[in-house]
This record gives C-alpha cells, structure tokens and sequence, in this order.
C-alpha cells in the first residue's frame, strides 16, 4: 500500500480571490485559517508537503510546521492570471515520489478520512492512467485528487501550446474514478455567500455533536 513517505501533497494557494473579497486562504474555519487547515490534513496524508504560492510571505507566519513554499513565478509574457495548472507544474516538477495529493487552499469540508481511503487504491490504478480523480456532473474534481509525478512532460506540452485548462488536460488521457460517497467535500468558498453557507453548516454540526 502506498505510505504517507510515498506520497507528496501539493496545495495551491496562488487565487487571487476576487469573488471572496478578501485572501480565501487566511479565512478562518473552526478557528483555523482555511491554507492551515488544508496542509494539516494533507499532511495526515503525506509527509511531504509542498505549498505554491506566489505570496510565501503572506503566509509564512502562519503554524504550517513541515510545510515548505514553493514561489509560483508567471510564465514568461504572462501575468500570474495563468490559473492553477501552471501553479501545479511549477510544484510538480519538485517531487521526487509516484503520486501526488493535489489540493486547493479553498475547501473548508475536506476530510482526512477520505482521502486515506483514497490513498489505500492508488496500488491498483493502471500504469496508463495519470490521475485519480472523483468525477462530477460538471466534470472532473481536478484540485483535490491524485497525479503521477510522470505525467508533468505531457502537462509542460499542453502549457506550452497553450494549454490552461485542467478538463481539457484530464479529457486527453485515461483517469481513474475515485468514489465519492459525499459530495459535499468537494465545496469550496469561491464568494462570501459560499463561506456563509459554509460556516452556518458548520455551527449546525457543532450543535448537533
């Protein structure tokens, strides 16, 4: 079975939370900002963790032992407008293990408990496939799921060319269905509405614990 040494987590803290009004990264959740309280979890998962940001400094003083930054940098022309995949081939080319545990910095509903079991069916995925992903009706969940730390030369071509989108890449090649019993761990606070929604949920599982 894979084990937490042969597992590396990306997180990706690199939006520039427009909708949010305010840095997604360092809302507070349960007390903990959310980037906090993904890499915790993720480092349930892996004892690697690498976090991309262009903003390492914002984020530094934050208890985020273990954890080490990774600068995301713009592509040559281009702002840092380039989207999380750019972000996420500028970590990948840092890892050194199989798969990868690519997270968003934004999902105040993750649960450790998932992605362990998660983490227990990588040894049985295909040598063809390059990710194992839970799939949903608007396509496939691409920031919170796992890739082959091979698949970076296909997905340096697919930039290179011009490439941004993630379902664009994930429909190029075989990908593994991971299951989802609960959807709900997939929300993420994109707009202020969301991250009311989320913190309401939340008061009414502590009333209800």
């Amino acid at each position: 079975m894979t084990t937490r040494s042969e597992l590396t987590a990306i997180v990706l803290a690199g939006g520039k939370s427009s909708r949010m009004g305010q840095d997604k990264a360092l809302i507070p959740i349960e007390g903990m900002p959310l980037l906090q309280r993904v890499c915790s979890i993720a480092q349930s998962c892996s004892d690697t963790v690498y976090i991309i940001t262009p903003w390492p400094e914002r984020y530094q003083d934050l208890l985020l032992p273990g954890c080490q930054f990774i600068r995301e940098v713009p592509l040559s022309g281009e702002s840092l407008a380039h989207g999380p995949l750019v972000g996420f081939a500028q970590g990948l080319a840092e890892v050194q293990t199989e798969w990868v545990l690519l997270l968003a910095c934004d999902l105040p509903r993750l649960r450790v408990e998932v992605l362990q079991e998660w983490v227990t069916r990588l040894d049985n995925v295909g040598d063809d496939v390059i990710a194992a992903l839970a799939h949903h009706p608007k396509g496939w969940e691409p920031l919170c799921g796992f890739y082959r730390r091979r698949c970076l030369p296909q997905l340096l071509e697919f930039i290179n060319q011009g490439g941004r989108s993630f379902q664009q890449l994930l429909r190029q090649y075989p990908v593994e269905v991971l299951p989802l019993a609960e959807p709900e761990m997939l929300f993420n606070c994109n707009t202020p509405e969301d991250l009311a929604l989320s913190l309401v949920e939340e008061a009414s599982e502590f009333r209800i614990n």
